[in-house]
């Protein structure tokens, strides 16, 4: 009984009275609150309104930038970009047209009828949808703002149609469009070798939309939205600064006359002896002989930038695979098995990849391979340039020469004294490793250098190929490294480099830098950058370079390069025929050679030098230079005319002139 009582009084009517007074001052504090606030939404709404809103974003967009384009020398657009449309919708505007219900959390009968019905109608009428999935989702995501792209990269003219009807009706209500640009190219594949293309963000991949990715891609700007003095939601634009036009040296009617003459010489070629392309690799490169111009650069096999993915251009190609050296390192290696589309149908994504990366690269600039006897002219050069030899030098050549324990045979059987012009003419190995005895391994290396083998020639272009581990240095050039050096054999060139250097033999010496951009313009035309052609050395002197093309012209007059003349002009240069060797044993394959062709024209006073190289073609006997001779005549042949370079032998006919023996095989030089 005393316990329950003593529980009874835990709350003293002392305490009782405390608990009362504190109940009393909670609620006049909670009152005095209330009042407060009805205060300030009946005498400061507005003030306190301007402060909430001002810290919420308003509709800050994005708009895109322009890419600039790229144009040939003749203001040809060669890349544009064209603004297209993704189509947007957002189930929250449709659904109460924008305005936040408080509570709401479903689609009603009224919003059904009113917005969403029209919308959905107008979307199935002006494009091909799957407009249930689109109903499915406004209907699940009514209380909510989502963005849900329903279609991408639409240009103008898909879209105008909707947005015509949605200015009619008002109820159409939660679909807008996205501007973006998408890259476009419209010649097709023409110039893919030396454009490349580029990624969905704007970013350029291989050629000169990566080389000069900076320059073409501008800023993006921004349209945002404030509050002014009477709660108006007011915007302000920054506007989008687009990014420079690239201005091509490229004369795109030279470029398609090439193109049009290496697909035919692939239609030609194409499954003779195997079912594959008509040569492994085919390039061509035109560039002006004092300037450094390149006014053609083409390759095949090639891709359709609009469609990179497209895998119909890998059908042909000797399939690439990635492996590990004996260093540890993974390197490139092509394997034995030609791609059709049962193998597309085998590849996983990331040998698909590895084909198609192959296939995008320029061979003209990336490509690596013995030049052979194109190198002749560079050799003669530098041993009369430092005085080795003179222009009445002879040579005795009894068919083959017995250098560092090795028989290496000239193709030529016992010619006998020839003189400088002679052993160009007829491309005599045995002279050419006589002179380079004399110049001997120091001076000859640096010659090679000299004329930027070995080293990048920095043409605007990217992914141009490092070629300094792919020669000899003075130290490790022994006796028969030095002698098949001189005929083009144990070291690796790129086309870039041999025709720039080339035009140097040419045209008095002067080593031009090769470019491939003229100048670089704004989107109103006013000129930001002029690149003028840059002459970096003198690699020869000028007596030298008028005895180099006296050879050069005895080439074709009557030597290994009868075949590369068109009808009516004379022309000078040089055939090259070099065995390849096998990436599996690292031995020189017998029956795999790449042929080529360097010349110029007019013979006595050049103005243009053009380069091509076959890599293997697809036929029987594939150590023949005519592979090569007979596309430098072909392309020649409409070049020529269209420069304005007009024929000067009336009477030179090229099927009178006898057909020479195809460049004989060199003999197969070791590897060391």
């Amino acid at each position: 009984m005393e316990e329950k009582k003593r529980r009874k009084q835990i709350f003293a009517p002392r305490m009782q009275k405390k608990l009362v007074v504190l109940f009393a001052i909670v609620l006049l504090a909670f009152a005095g609150l209330s009042a407060r606030l009805v205060f300030i939404v009946t005498e400061n709404e507005n003030e306190y309104q301007k402060q909430v809103l001002s810290q919420q974003a308003y509709n800050s967009v994005t708009i895109p930038f322009k890419r600039g384009d790229i144009l040939d020398a003749n203001g040809t657009v060669l890349a544009t970009s064209e603004r297209v449309y993704n189509l947007i919708v957002d189930a929250k505007v449709m659904t109460n047209n924008g305005k936040a219900d408080k509570g709401k959390n479903e689609v009603t009968r009224q919003d059904l009828e009113r917005y969403i019905a029209p919308t959905m109608q107008a979307l199935d009428e002006h494009f091909d949808l799957d407009i249930d999935k689109i109903r499915e989702h406004v209907i699940a995501n009514a209380s909510k703002s989502s963005w849900y792209v329903v279609q991408k990269r639409m240009s103008y003219e898909e879209v105008k149609p909707f947005k015509d009807a949605q200015a009619e009706n008002s109820n159409i209500k939660g679909v807008w469009f996205e501007e973006e640009y998408k890259r476009i190219y419209p010649n097709g594949s023409l110039g893919c070798d030396f454009l490349g293309f580029t990624s969905r963000d704007s970013n350029g991949i291989y050629g000169l939309e990566e080389y000069y990715n900076q320059q073409l891609n501008g800023i993006n700007g921004r349209e945002y939205g404030y509050l002014d003095a009477d709660l108006t939601l007011e915007r302000t634009l920054k506007p989008a600064v687009d990014g420079y036009n690239i201005h091509s040296t490229v004369d795109m009617n030279i470029q398609r006359i090439v193109e049009k003459h290496l697909l035919a010489f692939n239609e030609k070629q194409k499954n003779t002896v195997i079912t594959a392309n008509g040569a492994e690799n085919v390039g061509c490169v035109i560039m002006e002989v004092d300037s450094g111009r390149v006014l053609a650069m083409a390759g095949y096999p090639c891709f359709n930038p609009n469609d990179t993915w497209n895998t119909d251009a890998l059908i042909g190609m000797r399939m690439v695979e990635m492996v590990t050296n004996s260093a540890g390192y993974q390197e490139l290696h092509k394997t034995n098995t030609y791609i059709d589309q049962n193998v597309i149908d085998q590849m996983d994504d990331a040998q698909l990849e590895l084909n198609l990366q192959n296939l995008w690269k320029n061979f003209c600039i990336t490509g690596t391979y013995e030049p052979g006897s194109t190198i002749k002219p560079f050799t003669v050069a530098a041993a009369l340039e430092m005085g080795a030899v003179t222009k009445h030098s002879t040579f005795e050549c009894n068919g083959s020469l017995e250098i560092g324990g090795y028989t290496i045979k000239c193709h030529n059987r016992d010619d006998g004294v020839l003189g400088l012009e002679t052993a160009v003419a007829k491309s005599c190995n045995v002279a050419m490793m006589k002179i380079a005895q004399i110049v001997g391994a120091e001076d000859f290396c640096k010659y090679q250098q000299n004329f930027n083998f070995g080293l990048k020639t920095n043409i605007d272009l990217a992914g141009e190929a490092r070629t300094v581990n792919l020669i000899y240095t003075a130290d490790d050039m022994g006796p028969t490294d030095l002698a098949t050096n001189s005929f083009g054999q144990n070291f690796n060139v790129s086309m870039v480099q041999m025709i720039t250097g080339f035009c140097s033999l040419i045209n008095g010496g002067y080593y031009y830098e090769p470019h491939m951009v003229d100048k670089i313009t704004n989107a109103s035309g006013v000129v930001i950058e002029n690149r003028e052609p840059r002459v970096l050395k003198q690699t020869i002197s000028e007596s030298t370079s008028e005895l180099i093309r006296q050879y050069c012209n005895a080439v074709v007059e009557y030597g290994t390069g009868k075949t590369a003349r068109p009808a009516g002009y004379r022309i000078g240069g040089k055939t090259g025929t070099a065995e390849t060797i096998d990436e599996k044993t690292n031995k020189r394959h017998p029956d795999e050679y790449v042929v080529s062709f360097m010349g110029y024209a007019p013979a006595d006073n050049p103005e243009i030098a053009i380069y091509v190289v076959v890599d293997r073609p697809n036929a029987p006997k594939q150590d023949d230079a005519k592979f090569a001779t007979y596309l430098v005549r072909d392309i020649l042949a409409e070049v020529l005319p269209y420069m304005n370079i007009y024929p000067t032998e009336a009477d030179a006919v090229q099927t009178a002139t006898p057909t020479p023996a195809p460049e004989p095989t060199q003999t197969p030089a070791p590897v060391l």
